[in-house]
């Protein structure tokens, strides 16, 4: 691909110092220091779409990875959220409006520039008059009482008082965050992203050069930003700095923290089907070509603590063979035994196995039909999902989310844009750890509550595997710590919608 590695280097101990203090500027410098600079092809000019999260026509082309088809977004996103200290004024969306056109006429709109967009919370409707904003916002056509932003709620399988969960190493409650905005800046360059930021909150330079901060008088209080970064191989290459004793585990190549690929292009629906609109596909709101919010979408962010420790354990036999029934199904149709791959010789090392695999849809019934396992042990002349690898009871994550979240035609009806995270963001004892910054597309906030449930998967484990969690995907792995539902207006409106309706 004819990347450049960049040559500047971050010592374990710098990286240790990042973790309390100054975590914003010395957690990007740390990953633009590891980070490679995309050599990306030169993309036809043209004004963005109207759908303000998307972005496809401008990330990395569709490559193929292991017979598979993927696509790489942007290298860093950086997850801003801010409260507002005040109802916002005709003045300050106008200043906002400004602020945003500066920021593109001086940064290509392009991953070698920056791409932002905004997105707002419950919070921030709450404060506008409630007449406009039920008028213009999208109701569910299943329930026309309720409208396709509603706030967040803990997941089944999420730390809450009184529900039961415990989780092994990071037992930490979860938390509905109250933000009325969130800013999304995605760019190859942490430099950018941090001189965006800056001129944002006051620095009154931009680019280089003197440029007066827009005048939003106290507006804003920005409260903890959370960096993703999304390139193959920076996991171990950032796990090389920190020496976790799993670091021979993590495959080198993969750009997830758990060494699988996890931007399969047919595990995300088409930009169109997450709106508010829909298409021909799904459609979920009362939303028309002509509403307010028509090219609008609801993105759920969550900040999730990984345990790695236990995924990689060598100690509880954790292999390749084990973590791919996790991440994906045990029941696959078309292999030997009903893995995705059986992996290597040596099922420890370098991630024991292959980290690209197909993410394969076999139906909405088959997370049930591998928890039940009533055709006994997978083999080569036994293709039914109804057995699996050596027979066992298990859940799969992929399959247990593709319960509820494709259309009826196969259609994905999601687009995720997460990726890995380091920090001691919510962390006992506030040491730097492996995080998924998980950020979601979804038409309505009632079908990502749906979609999170069926993937936890409990009513099978319960049914099915007698309550043991070890045979049920991902979940004992993940510890969400923060969770909240934002509404992202359409491009036209990015700017505090709906306050040019008032006076």
């Amino acid at each position: 691909m004819g990347d450049r590695l960049l040559e500047r280097r971050v010592g374990r101990r710098s990286v240790i110092k990042a973790g309390a203090g100054g975590a914003f500027a010395a957690n990007l410098a740390f990953f633009g220091n590891l980070a490679t600079m995309p050599n990306r092809p030169v993309l036809a000019a043209g004004p963005p779409t109207n759908r303000q999260f998307d972005i496809g026509q401008v990330a990395h082309p569709v490559q193929t990875i292991n017979g598979v088809q993927v696509q790489f977004g942007v290298t860093f996103q950086l997850f801003a959220p801010a409260r507002l200290n005040r109802t916002p004024s005709r003045a300050d969306q106008t200043t906002l409006t400004n602020a945003l056109n500066t920021i593109e006429a001086v940064y290509p709109f392009s991953p070698s520039g920056v791409m932002i967009f905004t997105a707002f919370g419950l919070p921030y409707f709450n404060r506008l008059p409630q007449n406009i904003v039920q008028a213009n916002m999208p109701r569910l056509l299943s329930n026309n009482n309720r409208f396709a932003l509603e706030e967040a709620v803990p997941a089944p399988t999420d730390v809450v008082p009184g529900n039961g969960i415990t989780k092994a190493n990071f037992n930490v409650p979860v938390r509905i965050e109250n933000n009325d905005v969130v800013f999304s800046l995605r760019s190859d360059s942490t430099d950018i992203i941090t001189d965006v930021m800056n001129w944002l909150q006051g620095s009154n330079r931009l680019n280089g050069q003197a440029r007066t901060s827009p005048a939003f008088n106290g507006l804003f209080s920005f409260q903890t930003t959370r960096l993703q970064f999304t390139q193959p191989g920076m996991p171990r290459l950032i796990a090389s700095h920190v020496g976790p004793p799993y670091l021979d585990q993590i495959n080198g190549n993969s750009p997830m923290w758990m060494g699988f690929t996890d931007q399969q292009t047919n595990a995300s629906g088409p930009p169109q089907i997450v709106t508010f609109q829909g298409n021909g596909s799904a459609r979920l709101t009362n939303a028309t070509a002509s509403s307010y919010f028509a090219d609008g979408t609801i993105m759920h962010l969550a900040h999730d603590i990984l345990d790695l420790g236990a995924f990689y354990s060598r100690d509880d036999d954790e292999t390749f063979q084990e973590r791919v029934q996790y991440m994906f199904r045990s029941n696959q149709l078309g292999t030997t035994h009903g893995l995705p791959s059986e992996g290597n010789a040596d099922q420890f090392g370098n991630g024991g196995g292959p980290h690209t695999l197909n993410n394969v849809f076999q139906g909405t019934d088959a997370a049930m039909r591998g928890a039940r396992a009533s055709g006994g042990t997978f083999q080569p002349g036994n293709q039914t999902l109804d057995a699996t690898f050596l027979g066992a009871n298990r859940i799969g994550h992929e399959a247990a989310l593709q319960r509820s979240s494709r259309a009826a035609d196969g259609t994905p009806i999601h687009i995720r844009i997460d990726g890995p995270g380091f920090s001691s963001l919510d962390v006992p004892g506030g040491a730097m750890r492996e995080k998924l910054e998980f950020a979601v597309f979804v038409p309505t906030a009632e079908f990502f509550r749906v979609m999170r449930v069926n993937a936890a998967a409990l009513d099978l484990q319960n049914q099915f595997l007698g309550g043991d969690e070890e045979d049920n995907g991902l979940e004992r792995f993940i510890t969400a710590t923060r969770r909240q539902n934002f509404l992202v207006p359409p491009r036209s409106h990015r700017a505090f919608p709906l306050r040019e309706l008032f006076a």
